[in-house]
């Protein structure tokens, strides 16, 4: 009975080689896919292959970041529509400026020259090339339309660059905002107020409530500031340890996914995520049920991870993927109802790719409106904590200036 070597990724995205005894690769990979691996390459084993093969330029030093795996995707797409794939990989290697682009994809492009697919090539690099980027290369391989699979995936790679963006942007201004006020509040009240207040000592006279509390707190936090600092410090770690526990840390998502607004956020990023991600694997002919395999170690959320889980199990035992959604109860009913329509039609992909396109308008759109209510707030509460400090400063010298002109 032949032996055959083959390298699969299992449910939580990991990498598995190994071989296996079959009459055929196809009852082989029949075998893999009972145990629930998602199969990126196969080859009759000789003594090269397998597991055991070292390989020498192989490392673990920088990996791509998501700037650059985009780049890479986009130069390679551009460049495997007129040169071969070897041509192609050379010309990115030497077009590329940084040192480590230029050594991974040098060591891609080794392995493509050593006879290797792109797949296997690529998988020599785990931290820079992830596992559902890695098995779009090996269907698109499979099916011959190499480089319309890299199209369309640059252009997944580019939509989720830029949702990533716009995440960025709608949380930067507000939290910088908000950081800036809390600075200047403390810097009030350790280095100012004590100054000001001071003056009043030696009036004989019962300073105002709001003077004496602010006061207070002034000189509070100027003599206690470090052990305010290290409390601060200890929280954050054990809150960091906490998270490391798989019970915390699906109590803590789940009450994210609770918060008004904030949980309606990440819902519908995730879902726009997911859906564009399945949109671009029915497109390249990838099962969903191993595109959506290869999405759950993508996503951090432990609730929406452990929905999608379900759908995975739900959809791998016969179930349609709109009924799943909507039986996990955490994706926008949009989505549900296009992913039905998509499915009673026979144009999934198409109706995935339009949710996703809503749903990221509606992100917009909601960001848009939410920081346009946030900044104004941010800024009135700081106007609010200047104004009382500077109240607890001026009822004093008010109160001076009545004594004086009632002793006049």
């Amino acid at each position: 009975m032949p032996e055959f070597a083959y390298t699969a990724i299992d449910p939580g995205g990991r990498e598995k080689r190994g071989r296996l005894r079959a009459e055929t690769p196809g009852a082989a990979r029949a075998v893999l896919e009972d145990r629930r691996l998602f199969v990126v390459k196969m080859g009759e084993a000789t003594e090269a292959t397998g597991p055991a093969r070292a390989m020498p330029w192989s490392v673990g030093g920088k990996r791509l970041s998501g700037k650059e795996l985009t780049l890479f995707t986009r130069q390679l797409s551009t460049l495997a529509q007129v040169s071969p794939l070897e041509e192609a990989l050379r010309t990115i290697t030497r077009q590329s400026e940084k040192d480590h682009m230029r050594a991974i994809v040098g060591r891609v492009h080794a392995g493509v020259m050593e006879g290797r697919t792109l797949a296997d090539a690529l998988s020599v690099e785990p931290k820079s090339f992830p596992p559902l980027f890695r098995a779009m290369i090996a269907a698109g391989e499979r099916s011959g339309a190499l480089p319309d699979l890299t199209e369309r995936l640059s252009v997944l790679l580019e939509r989720q660059a830029e949702m990533r963006a716009k995440v960025l942007t709608a949380l930067a201004y507000p939290t910088v905002l908000a950081l800036f006020a809390m600075i200047v509040t403390m810097a009030l009240m350790i280095f100012v107020v004590p100054l000001v207040v001071e003056q009043f000592d030696t009036l004989g006279q019962q300073l105002p409530l709001l003077t004496r509390i602010v006061m207070g707190l002034s000189l509070f936090l100027a003599g206690w500031w470090w052990l305010l600092a290290l409390l601060l410090a200890l929280g954050s770690f054990g809150f960091w340890r906490a998270l490391k526990r798989e019970g915390f840390r699906i109590r803590f998502d789940g009450a994210l996914l609770r918060i008004p607004f904030l949980g309606r956020l990440m819902r519908d990023l995730h879902a726009a995520r997911m859906a564009r991600t399945l949109s671009t694997m029915v497109q390249s002919r990838l099962p969903v049920v191993e595109g959506l395999t290869l999405t759950v170690p993508t996503i951090h959320n432990r609730v929406l991870r452990a929905a999608t889980n379900e759908i995975v199990e739900a959809v791998r035992g016969g179930g349609s993927l709109s009924t799943a959604m909507r039986r996990a109860g955490v994706f926008p009913p949009l989505l549900v109802y296009l992913a039905a329509s998509g499915e009673q039609a026979g144009q999934l992909d198409i109706m995935l790719e339009r949710a996703a396109d809503y749903l990221e308008r509606e992100f917009d759109a909601f960001t848009a409106a939410m920081l346009s209510l946030l900044e104004p707030l941010i800024i009135i509460l700081m106007g609010g904590v200047v104004a009382v400090i500077i109240l607890a400063i001026l009822l004093p010298i008010m109160q001076l200036q009545s004594l004086t002109g009632a002793g006049a």
